[in-house]
């Protein structure tokens, strides 16, 4: 079976210094990939961008600054647990949102109702869902080279 936590909430896009704009952002935990959330940004005149990082890294994020790779999450202050900041990066791109982070522990609270932190691996079906998509994966890499 198949179930989901889905959450919109408004982000601030920081483009400068000096400009920034609102944004939805859709946040969706799903059971079929217990360790994951999916964060789906709908920039103004662009197709939605969907990234998804480890549902762990989002519930470090919101005390503490971490991250390594593509995605890094912190407070925006060490005294400031009222806003966070997340900096998604490609190669020397890179985007910045600033979010509220009560949403973003209302969500967590409800991804940890449906399956709690540090639970994931008891999902009945993870183990094959996680085979068949190394199958998959195997086998596209295999055709295409």
């Amino acid at each position: 079976m198949r179930e989901s936590v889905q959450a919109e909430v408004m982000m601030s896009f920081l483009v400068s210094e000096d400009l920034s704009f609102r944004i939805p952002v859709e946040l969706r935990y799903e059971t079929c990939d217990p360790y994951a959330v999916r964060l789906t940004f709908h920039l103004p005149g662009d197709a939605p961008v969907t990234w998804a990082f480890g549902r762990e890294l989002l519930v470090d994020g919101v005390g503490r600054a971490c991250g390594d790779g593509d995605v890094h999450i912190a407070p925006t202050g060490p005294d400031d647990l009222d806003e966070a900041v997340i900096r998604l990066q490609v190669g020397g791109d890179q985007a910045l949102f600033r979010v509220g982070i009560p949403p973003l522990l209302a969500f967590l609270d409800r991804t940890d109702r449906l399956v709690p932190l540090g639970q994931e691996r008891t999902l009945a079906d993870f183990d094959t869902h996680l085979d068949e998509a190394l199958y998959r994966i195997l086998a596209e890499e295999q055709s295409a080279g």
